[in-house]
């Protein structure tokens, strides 16, 4: 099978899989030196990018629904459709003659003590000490699948930052994707003013601790599992309930190992109940500014912005 058939199988195959876009980035054009620790005889990194659908917050987005997110928008996406478009995309790469390394996130390995995922449920003894793991975003957008917002999230045409994408490497040589032409940012600043923990600067500098603890729940106004025993024995529990509280990777994991108001998901996600406030507020100033490629009836923010009363 010649090169151009290849790219045209791996594209079909993938989005046979439910793949929303498929990218092809030449080695060339990374400067990620894991890409060749994993594989150094690397040629080509393919990049597969899943939507997650708007549905999936819709539950977040009104108060009313947490699970929906936090398992059609990531579990199911990590864990099931992912790794299944990535084994028969490095299955027909096989066929082919060459050699495919599928790459899907691990998400409890981390480079160092400092680091957390604000996705897991478990946040201590799961650190990689040197495993060489890609970095997912830049990557993503090096393939040409998108260009990085203000936020960090990696923005598309059609989605948004509202995706999701794991990597093949290859030593097949493939007609690479058109680098993105960035046009999507504008750094208007709304995923900075929607962060309920305020885990992101007004330059798009995140605090990884900040954002966990408030990624599962930390801020009464957007928690309605909440009850009035939270966090009562913290001295400054009023300002972390708040969200105006400036947490210490020891307090955060305080605050963390506190917030079990709704359960997690098997896969040792936790649950998401800030609803990924950033990504939401990125994709409505999108579809306000007619941005998004991909159009729909009515527009994702349909009422004010909800907030709960302190109790």
């Amino acid at each position: 099978m010649d090169a151009n058939k290849l790219r045209e199988e791996i594209i079909a195959r993938a989005k046979n899989r439910g793949a929303d876009i498929v990218a092809f980035g030449g080695i060339d054009r990374f400067d990620d030196e894991n890409i060749l620790k994993i594989y150094p005889e690397t040629k080509t990194v393919i990049c597969l990018a899943l939507r997650v659908l708007r549905g999936s917050y819709r539950g977040v987005e009104e108060g009313t629904t947490y699970y929906q997110y936090v398992t059609t928008g990531v579990e199911v996406l990590e864990e099931t459709l992912l790794p299944m478009i990535l084994l028969d995309v490095s299955a027909a790469i096989e066929d082919a003659g060459f050699t495919a390394i599928p790459q899907r996130r691990n998400q409890m390995l981390l480079p160092d003590e400092a680091s957390v995922n604000e996705e897991m449920l478990h946040y201590e003894g799961y650190r990689g000490e040197g495993e060489p793991q890609m970095d997912f975003a830049k990557d993503a957008v090096t393939c040409g699948v998108g260009e990085r917002g203000l936020s960090g999230a990696v923005l598309t045409d059609d989605f948004g930052p509202f995706v999701r994408y794991a990597f093949v490497l290859t030593d097949a040589v493939l007609e690479e994707t058109p680098a993105f032409v960035p046009h999507l940012c504008d750094n208007c600043g709304e995923c900075v003013k929607a962060c309920p923990g305020h885990a992101l600067s007004e330059n798009g500098e995140k605090s990884g601790w900040q954002c966990a603890a408030y990624y599962r729940g930390a801020n009464i106004h957007k928690n309605p599992y909440m009850d009035d025993t939270a966090y009562e024995n913290l001295p400054n529990r009023d300002d972390i309930m708040e969200g105006k509280a400036d947490l210490s990777q020891e307090e955060a994991k305080e605050v963390m190992a506190l917030t079990y108001f709704y359960p997690p998901v098997k896969h040792g996600y936790t649950a998401s109940i800030c609803g990924r406030a950033c990504d939401r507020a990125c994709y409505i100033h999108l579809e306000k500014e007619g941005k998004l490629k991909k159009k729909f009836k009515l527009p994702f923010r349909l009422r004010d912005d909800w907030s709960l009363p302190k109790l």
